[in-house]
Order: structure tokens, then sequence, then C-alpha cells
């Protein structure tokens, strides 16, 4: 029979409890976490989201609770009163924070019974991804996904604490608002007041936040909500959290103040002291140079074009085209490869990229001795580092086989197995002046790299007024980099109406396109548009990072799988007739 509460209150949490409480009379509330009966006294461990204490029931004591405790089992909920008591020396636990005291049960009260559970959130091994999604509110029992609930909650709460410090404002964007596709597909809600025609789930709040700006809001941020209904990819959830922020009349360098301001105090808030300001600044072009990528990971050394050091005569006999850059690529502390480990390097570059891999050094030093003795001395090559040599064009393909080897060899060369709690750990950079445009042969024109609202470098404005040599426009966009991960992605905007026609024009956009698409915008910014910009970062992947998580889903409460479905609730499903009568909506088969 289930007990009520009556007028018995909690006085501490499960966590809580230290020697310094030893005498005191306490009431707990929470989960059986475990029970464990030694033939006379009964050990329960009592949990809640701040971890356990162990209660024992001593049939001396009062028989009658001991054999009430006998029928509790795991995730049973109860309250217990009790005294404090230090535990008996070979009874310590020092592994628990706890450990040190139990509590001595005075008064039990079974409060709710539990079905036997699919797995407990006691159990060290866990259980499938899918039975851990579709009983998500079991496994967020877990501790150490309450840990990472709490560590969100003071994520998003020194983002929202500094921000407001330095004179930002929170305001809420609609999540209601019309389709402007570009980008990803837009997740499409019908009207049932308006049939046929629908709402859009927005996919960042882009266009609102420069409309608060002409509004006069100054600085802006929030917290929000985005949808993008893209292809399935491996950790990419169809709706995410971001920080938005954008300011009015900043500079480049003031966004880079704020930004970086507010990410230590992040991490300070996160138990990281000493990630300081100013974050290194690196151009897209020197990125993609050095590392083959707009989001360099310098944990690894950059790569070196060694062209130099080999005659023509080498390059002919090596069968490397004139021109081609020699990318040497350094991991260091690897040691030795066997035949069948070089072999395995092989598949890691992109074939696409017709780049030439070069694995086997030792072969090539054999060969051409003085020119890998420069090879070396160039990539500042030391004993025991892992060389390979990638001929070709394309930076990117030898920047991927770079990240390949560092992940293959993670366990050599110690770069990526930095301490989380400290902040050496973590190497935070500045991406800068990436292209404005990106040709897209499928669609036959040129497309915005970042979006289509990211101003041009002054210098580069006339280009695009002329609509000539869009390739060699410069952005004035920005990314904040971390260990090789994009936490952000920002620009100054347009807030000339002028500038806004030229580039959608750039972009294929008719001017009629242009105004059915979004006329609100470039009436608005006919309206005194302040010179304005900002950036948005992603508090999943921020949270990720700093709680040493393997997957965006540990650290969302109820992410969806990589196929985009809530287990949980079983969501998408199909929905009734009348619903879509409402609505106007008939469903048409696929013919797939």
């Amino acid at each position: 029979m289930l007990d009520f509460l009556g007028d018995l209150r909690r006085t501490h949490m499960c966590g809580e409890l230290r020697g310094g409480d030893a005498g005191a009379h306490v009431t707990l509330m929470g989960w059986v976490n475990r029970r464990r009966d030694l033939g006379g006294l009964i050990f329960v461990d009592v949990r809640d989201r701040t971890g356990l204490t162990q209660v024992v029931f001593d049939p001396e004591r009062d028989s009658m609770l001991h054999a009430k405790a006998g029928g509790l089992r795991n995730e049973f909920v109860i309250a217990v009163a009790g005294k404090v008591a230090h535990r008996e020396a070979k009874a310590l636990n020092p592994g628990m924070p706890t450990g040190e005291i139990e509590v001595v049960a005075e008064d039990l009260r079974l409060l709710n019974t539990s079905d036997t559970p699919p797995f407990s959130p006691a159990d060290a091994a866990l259980p499938t991804e899918e039975t851990r999604l579709q009983y998500r509110y079991l496994d967020l029992r877990r501790q150490s996904m309450q840990r990472n609930l709490e560590l969100r909650h003071r994520v998003a709460l020194a983002m929202r604490q500094h921000l407001a410090s330095q004179g930002f404002l929170e305001v809420e964007t609609p999540f209601l608002t019309r389709s402007t596709p570009e980008g990803a597909r837009d997740y499409l809600v019908p009207s049932r007041i308006y049939p046929g025609s629908f709402y859009a789930l927005p996919q960042s709040p882009q266009l609102f936040k420069q409309i608060l700006m002409i509004a006069g809001t100054d600085k802006y941020f929030q917290i929000v909500r985005c949808f993008r209904d893209e292809d399935l990819r491996a950790d990419r959830q169809p709706e995410f959290t971001q920080l938005d922020l954008e300011m009015s009349f900043p500079t480049q360098e003031r966004v880079f103040e704020a930004v970086e301001g507010m990410l230590q105090a992040v991490w300070e808030a996160a138990g990281v002291a000493g990630v300081k300001g100013p974050f290194p600044r690196m151009t897209y072009d020197e990125a993609m140079r050095l590392y083959g990528s707009d989001k360099p990971d310098r944990r690894l050394p950059a790569m070196a074009d060694v062209r130099e050091a080999f005659a023509p005569e080498h390059l002919q006999t090596l069968n490397i085209a004139a021109g081609l850059p020699v990318l040497a690529i350094r991991i260091p502390g690897v040691g030795e490869l066997s035949r069948r480990e070089r072999d395995e390097l092989k598949p890691l570059l992109p074939a696409r990229s017709g780049s030439r891999l070069f694995e086997d050094a030792k072969r090539l030093e054999k060969s051409f001795p003085e020119a890998m003795r420069q090879v070396r001395e160039l990539a500042a090559v030391a004993e025991g580092d892992l060389l390979v040599l990638v001929a070709g064009a394309d930076f990117k393909a030898a920047g991927t086989l770079r990240v390949a080897l560092g992940e293959r060899f993670a366990a050599r060369h110690k770069a990526f197995s930095g301490d989380i709690r400290h902040a050496a750990s973590y190497d935070f950079l500045w991406v800068t002046d990436f292209p404005m445009f990106e040709w897209s042969e499928e669609d036959g024109r040129w497309m915005a790299a970042h979006h289509p609202f990211t101003s041009p470098h002054e210098s580069d404005m006339e280009a695009v007024i002329a609509q000539r040599a869009l390739g060699s426009v410069r952005a004035n966009a920005y990314d904040v980099v971390l260990n090789g991960m994009e936490l952000g992605s920002g620009s100054i905007r347009i807030h000339r109406q002028d500038v806004q026609a030229a580039i959608f024009r750039a972009l294929g956009m008719t001017d009629e396109e242009a105004r059915n698409r979004f006329g609100f915008f470039l009436e608005a910014l006919r309206y005194g548009t302040p010179p304005h910009g900002g950036i948005a970062l992603g508090l999943d992947r921020i949270v990720m990072l700093l709680a040493g998580a393997e997957s965006l889903r540990e650290v969302i409460p109820f992410p969806k799988t990589t196929k985009a479905v809530d287990l949980m609730v079983d969501a998408p499903t199909s929905v009734s007739e009348a619903q879509l009568k409402e609505l106007g909506i008939q469903v048409r088969k696929s013919s797939t």
C-alpha cells in the first residue's frame, strides 16, 4: 500500500550530506538506486539528481520498518527520515561524495512503485542507444546525464548573465515565420485559417535579428531553437539550440571581443578557468593552405609545401606534374608503421581529389636522400614522427587525410587526449575572410557561401556592384573554431539596400524574385538601417565539448535519432483524415 507524504518535508538533496552533518535529523526523497540485504541490516542507496545517500535499516531498532524496507525494489520512489551518522572506518567509500556518512532510518514512506525497468539507471553498462532514447526518462535519471543537464543549465545561465552585463537585451523572435528558401529545406506548418498557405519554422533568426538592429535595439541576444530539414547525417539534429547575438555599429573586433568574453565566462561556469582572449586569427586562405580545412585543428602540426626540396628531375621521376604543391603531413610520436599500416593509409586520401599519396618516407629517402633531408627540415620532422607526402592541388583532400591520420593514431600522439577541465586543452581560433560566393555546378549559378545578408569586404564592393570576378570577392564573415570544430559562424551584415539588391542579382535572382522572397526586408533597409553584425554559436556543441561527450545526443534532453525520429513519443507519425481535411491537405502516397 502506498503512503502519502503528509506533513513530511524534504530537508536535503541526496548528494548534499557530509561528515559535518552527523547527528542531524534529515528527510530525503528520491528513487531506490540499489537495495542490499545482508541478512540483518538492509542498505538502500537513495538517488536524486544531486547524487546518492546510503540509508541503513536495522531490525533491532525497528523491525516493522526493516520489513517494509525489504519490499523495496529499484526505481521505487520513497521518502526516508532519519539521523545522519558516521560510517564505520571499514565502510567508508572515498569514491562517493557522501561516502563518509549514512542515514539511520527512522521513517520510510513508499510514494510509488515501479515496474521492472528495461534497464536500470544504476547500471554501469549501457543498453543500446535506441533503448535509451525510447525510455529517455529512465536514461535521464543516470548520474552522468543529470550532470550533463546541469552543465547545460550553467552554460546557458553564464551566457545570459555575461551578455546582460555587457548591455545586450534578450529578445524572442517568432517560430512561425515565412519560408525564405535559402540553405537547408524549411519545415513547413500549414495554416488552417488560410488554406494552401504555410508558415515555416526558422532555420535561424537571421532576418529578425537584423530587423531588431533597424529597430534600434542596439545589442540583442537569445538562446533560440532552430529547425532545418536536412538530409540525414550522423549526429545532426533537425532541431537544435544556438546562442544568437547581434550588435549595431560594430567593427569585426568588437564582435570578437563580445564573443571571447562570453566564452571565457562559459568555460569558467563549467569549471575551466584560464581561457584567455584575444583568440588567434587566421584567414580562410591561410587555413586552407596550412590545414586544408576552414575549421583547422591546430593541436596537430600544420601541413608544409615542400616542393622546393625536390629538383625538377626528381619530380619528373615521381610523376608529379609541374606546378603542383607537394604537401608534407606530420603526425608526432606515431613511430614506425608496419607495411600493413602503410597500405591502410591509402584509402584515407579521397580518391576524387586526383592527389597522390607517398606514404613510405623511408623508401623516398633511399632514392632522394638530400631532398628528404630538406623535407624533414621544412616540415620540422622529429624522430618517431609519421611523415607522408601528398602531391596535388586539392588542399582540402590533404586536410581530410591529415585529420584522418590524427584520429587513427590518436592513442600514440596523445594530442587529442587533454584534460577537459584544463584551459590548455582548448585551442580557440578565429577564421576570417571567407569567400563571398561559391559556384554551384548543379544549379549553374553563384551561391552565397555564408548567407546572402553577409557584407562583402569594402575593397571588394566594386566587383559586387559590377557583377564581375565574383569568385575572388571576400566576405566580411568569420567563424570561431575550437579543436577542429566550428563553434559559431557570423558576419558583418549588409545595411545598404543597393548592396543587398546587388548581392541578390549576383545570386541569380531577378529583382522581382528578390521582392517576392525578401520584400519585407528590402523595404526595412530603406529606413535608416545602421551598420550591424553578429554571430550564432551552437549551444549543443559547446556543452558536448565541455562534457567530454561523444555525441550531441548526450547533451540534448530529448534528441532525435540519426533518422530524425523521436523514439520516446514515436514521432513523426500520421494524423487523422479529419485533421488533414481541416487543413485542406491531401496526402499522396509515394510511388517508390
